[in-house]
C-alpha cells in the first residue's frame, strides 16, 4: 500500500529541512533531493514502527498548502 503525503522543504543554513505536516515527521539534507529522500526514509520508518493507534492519532487527512498575503512593516 502507498500513500501520497506532503513534503515541505525549505533552506536552513547550509542545508535543507523537509517536513511532512500530515504526520509531523521531519528530516534534513545537504540538497533538496537529499532532504526529500531522507524524509521519505523517515516516513517509511515511522509507518513500519508506529502502532496502528499512534498512526491513527498522528495522521491528518486534510493538509492545505497555500499562500497568505500579509502587511509587513
Amino acid at each position: 500500500m502507498t500513500r501520497q503525503l506532503t513534503a515541505i522543504i525549505e533552506k536552513e543554513g547550509d542545508g535543507y529541512v523537509a517536513l511532512c505536516p500530515e504526520v509531523d515527521v521531519a528530516s534534513q539534507g545537504g540538497t533538496v533531493d537529499e532532504a526529500r529522500a531522507n524524509l521519505k526514509e523517515a516516513l517509511e520508518l515511522f509507518f513500519e514502527t508506529a502502532s496502528p493507534e499512534e498512526i491513527k492519532t498522528r495522521v491528518h487527512d486534510e493538509v492545505y498548502v497555500t499562500h497568505v498575503e500579509v502587511a509587513v512593516g
